[in-house]
């Protein structure tokens, strides 16, 4: 029989090199090459460069420049000449008024008698009335020109008479009295207002409307102003034949 060897002792083991003693480094004197600066900063993530130039955005192109149409140029210049105008005009009415102070010219009745009132039939009124116009000027330095005036005498909003006064002008604080004279002459009434007229001739108190309408002209120096104002008054009077008027509110108005 064969005999067994036994298996050969395993190799020394070579001792280990002795450690050497690291010593600690201060913070501050830590260098850090640029290869690592260039590794730490660049983001794993980050594409590189190729990629980057792939990426990047076109650039964009300004639009052409054109030139402006010179019809837009006429229009423009056209609003501002117009728009100087308006606010010269501005300027100037303002200055005007300023100057000027213009105020309304004023109508009052300060007088009126009631002569007659009859009725040919139920429902026919003649009647005759007189009122005696004031017309001031209250403004200081513009003349007025009354270039119309047309006055007109209601009964319960019925008209019964009117009359027309030729143009006259008034000067700077003036007034001017003219007597108007109304004659009523087979006018119609509805039955029921002229049941009203009666009843109130035989109470001896008689309401009478007038309306006036004037067309003015007023001067400011070089320069004159068209309006039209509009007068109402409201009359109490005692009966006929011997009417006098007892109380008035007059109300002028542009």
């Amino acid at each position: 029989m064969l005999a067994t060897l036994p298996p050969p002792p395993p190799p020394p083991l070579s001792p280990s090199p002795p450690r050497k003693q690291t010593k600690p480094v201060p913070l501050d004197q830590i260098i850090i090459s640029k290869q690592s600066k260039n590794q730490c900063s660049l983001d794993p993530e980050a594409p590189n460069s190729v990629t980057r130039k792939e990426s990047r955005p076109p650039t964009l192109r300004g639009p052409k420049l054109q030139r402006t149409n010179p019809v837009v140029w006429c229009t423009a210049v056209l609003c501002l000449i117009f728009s100087l105008i308006l606010i010269l005009f501005g300027v100037a009415t303002l200055i005007i008024f300023l100057t000027f102070k213009p105020r309304n010219p004023l109508f009052d009745i300060p007088n009126a008698s009631l002569n007659a009132v009859y009725f040919d039939s139920p429902q026919y009124f003649n009647g005759d009335f007189i009122l005696l116009a004031n017309f001031s000027n209250p403004n200081r330095k513009m003349d007025v020109k009354f270039e119309s005036s047309d006055i007109e005498l209601f009964f319960l909003d019925r008209l019964i008479s009117s009359q027309a006064i030729q143009p006259f002008t008034q000067r700077r604080r003036e007034n001017r009295l003219q007597t108007v004279h109304f004659i009523s002459s087979l006018v119609f009434l509805p039955q029921d207002v002229g049941v009203n007229l009666q009843r109130q001739v035989q109470s001896n108190k008689v309401e009478y409307n007038v309306r006036a309408t004037f067309r003015v002209r007023v001067y400011l120096g070089l320069f004159h102003l068209r309006y039209w104002l509009h007068s109402r008054c409201q009359l109490e009077i005692t009966g006929p034949p011997t009417g006098v008027l007892v109380a008035r509110r007059c109300i002028t108005k542009r």
